[in-house]
């Protein structure tokens, strides 16, 4: 079963990227928001920790071989800005370096709906590699085949389902959603 699970993501990532290799990431910077983020160790995504990251704004630089990240966490009760940069190491994945080493991969784009995978090296090395998924949107609405996607990328990372945080839910969002309340589908 986990042979058919795995060939199954393996081909929905290859026809994905297969498609973004040709048409290259920069086309995809703009706005966007978390919606689902997941953790292998739930603390890092709890209240307070610090993967419960609130996406604003990505900028892929295909030419420079770089993405920028703003987004928000909150520390201490109150959100923060954070902004970090990641150097491409090949095709649809990044270094980035956030509360230790990360590989952030790009498994599924479209022009409304990222789906990523993020590996983190503790830089504490309390947790060893901390598997992480999420799901990030420019619009309120989310493609049935990302969704699917997201739940076959948190098997292979043996991430359960209670250890999804769902922003869409919680009503409890940074500065930069409120820009989200008078977006409307492209």
């Amino acid at each position: 079963m986990k042979v058919l699970v795995l060939s199954l993501l393996l081909g929905l990532v290859c026809d994905a990227q297969e498609a973004d290799d040709q048409k290259g990431l920069s086309q995809l910077s703009g706005k966007w928001r978390t919606v689902y983020i997941a953790s292998t160790i739930p603390d890092k995504i709890a209240e307070n920790g610090p993967f419960r990251a609130y996406l604003c704004y990505l900028v892929f630089d295909d030419e420079q071989g770089t993405v920028d990240f703003y987004f928000y966490v909150k520390l201490n009760g109150e959100w923060v800005a954070k902004h970090v940069t990641g150097k491409k190491t090949k095709n649809n994945t990044y270094v980035v370096e956030y509360e230790g080493e990360n590989k952030f991969e790009v498994i599924y784009a479209s022009d409304t709906v990222l789906v990523v995978s993020v590996v983190n090296k503790d830089k504490n090395k309390r947790c060893g590699e901390i598997q992480l998924a999420a799901i990030f949107v420019k619009v309120n609405d989310i493609e049935e085949k990302a969704l699917e996607i997201f739940k076959e990328l948190l098997k292979l990372k043996r991430i359960e389902e209670k250890y999804i945080v769902n922003f869409f839910e919680s009503g409890d969002c940074p500065p930069c959603a409120k820009l989200w309340s008078s977006v409307k589908a492209q």
